[in-house]
């Protein structure tokens, strides 16, 4: 077995979330970038979002976080975003993608969990 295939071959965790301004998004991503959360995350502006919040129909504009994390990393993340995320509910929409050897080499190098959230290597031993 390659390192790369034990360390989870080339899959990444992308996670979405979504807040009411670039500002907030900016904050938010900052401090998830600075927590070795994720490698990078990406910031779409000028999104609409039609949605049902207790019983009302709302359209609200927003921006989108697309989050390059490890797989592993959510209990991490929702942490992070129950403790600054600015939503009373937050989008947290995780999918595992395949990527790049390079790209994902580049992700796991970037991200540090906490030590609690890492994988146990010595599972099923």
């Amino acid at each position: 077995m390659t390192a790369a295939v034990a360390e989870g071959g080339n899959r990444i965790l992308v996670v979405t979330t979504t807040v009411g301004s670039a500002e907030a998004a900016k904050a938010l991503a900052r401090r998830i970038v600075e927590q070795r959360l994720a490698a990078c995350v990406q910031l779409e502006k000028e999104l609409t979002s039609l949605y049902r919040w207790r019983g009302q129909l709302n359209e609200d504009a927003e921006t989108r976080l697309v989050i390059k994390t490890v797989p592993g990393a959510e209990r991490a993340l929702q942490a992070l975003f129950a403790e600054y995320h600015p939503y009373e509910l937050p989008q947290f929409v995780a999918t595992v993608a395949q990527a790049s050897a390079a790209y994902a080499g580049w992700v796991r190098a970037e991200v540090a969990l906490p030590a609690t959230d890492a994988p146990d290597r010595h599972a099923g031993a």
